[in-house]
């Protein structure tokens, strides 16, 4: 009877030992279980969504990107516009400058020779008097008058 006892003791004591191990170490262990399988879940799910959001970001990016460009390259294309509107006013503002030039200097040629001419005119009638007066006071001969003519002639 001493096998009996001892087995149904050792029984007895394993089903205590059992019994205390599901009632008070077995819930706290299988909570603490329960709620790091939660953390793991959530982070998984958190994981999840900060992987969309990124793709969503990267998406936001490339759009941003991609206006970012159109708007440099319509700056770019303002920038050849306005330097080709700033050459072709250079070119007018040159054409008009020459020919507003060229209107002075022919203004400026015709006053002087009409200034040559008018002063060539003073020239000649002097000469002429000069030439009538020195006639006048030789006696009228062919050949001096020629001779006077070729003369005045020369200094014209």
């Amino acid at each position: 009877m001493n096998i009996n006892a001892t087995l149904i003791l050792q029984s007895i004591a394993m089903m205590i030992f059992v019994w205390f191990c599901m009632k008070f170490i077995w819930p706290p262990l299988i909570k603490a279980m329960d709620e790091r399988r939660e953390r793991i879940a959530e982070g998984l799910a958190a994981s999840d969504l900060a992987e969309k959001e990124l793709a969503a970001a990267k998406v936001e990016s490339d759009q941003q990107i991609r206006e970012a460009r159109d708007k440099a390259g319509d700056i770019v294309d303002q920038a050849n516009q306005r330097h080709t509107q700033i050459l072709d006013q250079a070119k007018d503002d040159a054409v008009a400058e020459r020919q507003r030039q060229v209107l002075a200097g022919e203004a400026e040629i015709s006053l002087a020779t009409n200034q040559a001419r008018e002063e060539l005119r003073t020239a000649v009638a002097s000469l002429a008097v000069l030439g009538a007066r020195q006639i006048l006071e030789k006696e009228v001969d062919e050949d001096t008058h020629r001779e006077l003519l070729d003369k005045l002639i020369a200094e014209i």
